[in-house]
């Protein structure tokens, strides 16, 4: 079981909308310090640790910034996401680079800034040596095809339009070597919110029989191995945490079982983890300002899935809490939702609340949880909705926007010739 909890009252919240008007995201800077601390100790047990924090999860340089100072570096896959981490300070080998499809201008930028790059496929090798020259690093994502199964958010790895296949995998370090790249990197990515450690165990057992092959086959003598993301969390109360430091002295034993008699001890290991580091420290608070009974009971609120897409595009849970009223009665259960013009606009579906006051001064704040990775970074902007801003609480206890709602300007901003 996990206890849902969040960090300020309502009457905090009351205060707080007076400067900041909902809807917002709101994260816990102490939260995070706290998991990111966390996850560099239990994986000290391995040689050369190295989480990224996928950018991906949460672009916000203010977020990076608190990574950087824990010491973590950043996992990107586009040309924003290397700013985003350039101008939180972060360069070089803190930077990570996976990307697929590649423009030859990212990976001018990714060079530039001295990144890891990390090639999607085989035929990148030419393409990144003629966009930008070879790096004295290089690295590949491994498709391990039916050797793996995938989940229903990333799909099925055989299915799947990422990386290199094994024997793709062995071509390319023989072709990198004979080229002039003296240091080597693998890297796998299979699986989204996956809650199983033994998964990630098998993981790197995977790519750590591959990285003894791949030294026998082709002596490319890996530096690390990344062995992605993917860690899950406990959206529902009733699911349980994954055991990190459990699942860490297990990814050990294969370590000692494979890497070690290999000679490739020590290896490092490396992490692009996004939704277990900021996930459960980051809220979506909105107000409920609508309740319609017809077939079924709605209670409307003023964000929509513009603002969190999970449940709409994954039929993903979010909690639902309601500040003041923990502990009230539940009521018959209602859809909770949004006013984009999609019927899937529904951040839940039949779920028992407690009874709901509804208006745009008066009505209750409604509170979705573990929305701190994979939310406001997926908004958009169908049916004109404008994405709304994030807040940061201090751990002196201050609140702070790092990202201001956008506005009509802000939409507009990019039309040309259409006013006249």
């Amino acid at each position: 079981m996990t206890k849902k909890t969040f960090p300020l009252t309502k009457e905090r919240l009351r205060e707080i909308e007076k400067r900041f008007p909902t809807p917002f995201y709101l994260y816990d800077e102490g939260a995070i310090r706290k998991t990111a601390r966390r996850f560099r100790a239990a994986f000290s047990i391995l040689p050369a640790y190295k989480e990224h924090f996928a950018v991906k999860a949460l672009p916000n340089p203010a977020i990076l910034r608190i990574l950087a100072g824990e010491g973590l570096g950043a996992d990107c896959s586009s040309l924003a996401e290397l700013v985003l981490a350039e101008r939180a300070g972060l360069r070089g080998e803190d930077i990570m680079f996976t990307s697929n499809e590649t423009p030859s201008a990212e990976f001018r930028k990714a060079r530039e800034l001295g990144a890891v790059i990390n090639l999607d496929d085989i035929t990148h090798i030419a393409f990144l040596q003629k966009a930008a020259g070879l790096p004295g690093l290089l690295s590949f994502r491994y498709n391990p095809g039916p050797l793996k199964a995938g989940n229903a958010i990333i799909g099925k790895p055989e299915e799947a339009k990422y990386g290199l296949t094994r024997p793709q995998i062995l071509e390319g370090f023989k072709m990198i070597k004979e080229a002039g790249v003296k240091r080597f990197a693998l890297h796998t990515m299979v699986a989204s919110n996956e809650l199983n450690i033994n998964y990630h165990i098998e993981t790197a057992r995977i790519l750590f029989t591959l990285a003894v092959e791949i030294l026998e086959k082709t002596g490319a003598r890996l530096e690390f191995v990344n062995l992605g993301g993917g860690l899950g969390i406990p959206y529902r109360p009733e699911d349980d945490a994954p055991d990190l430091e459990k699942m860490c002295a297990g990814i050990r034993e294969q370590y000692d079982a494979i890497i070690v008699p290999a000679g490739l001890d020590p290896l490092g290991i490396r992490t692009e983890y996004g939704r277990p580091i900021t996930g459960p420290a980051g809220w979506l608070v909105a107000k409920a300002i609508h309740r319609k009974d017809i077939y079924r009971r709605y209670i409307g609120l003023n964000a929509c899935m513009a603002d969190l897409m999970r449940p709409a595009l994954y039929g993903a849970y979010h909690h639902i809490t309601i500040p003041g009223k923990e502990g009230a009665p539940l009521q018959s259960p209602c859809d909770v939702v949004g006013s984009l013009c999609e019927n899937n606009d529904k951040f839940a579906v039949q779920r028992e609340l407690p009874a709901i006051d509804v208006g745009e001064s008066d009505g209750d704040f409604v509170v979705i949880h573990d929305a701190g990775a994979h939310g406001r970074a997926m908004g958009f902007n169908y049916n004109g909705k404008l994405r709304c801003g994030e807040l940061l609480l201090r751990e002196d206890g201050d609140i702070t926007q790092i990202r201001r709602p956008e506005t009509l300007e802000d939409y507009f901003a990019t039309l040309e010739g259409v006013w006249d």
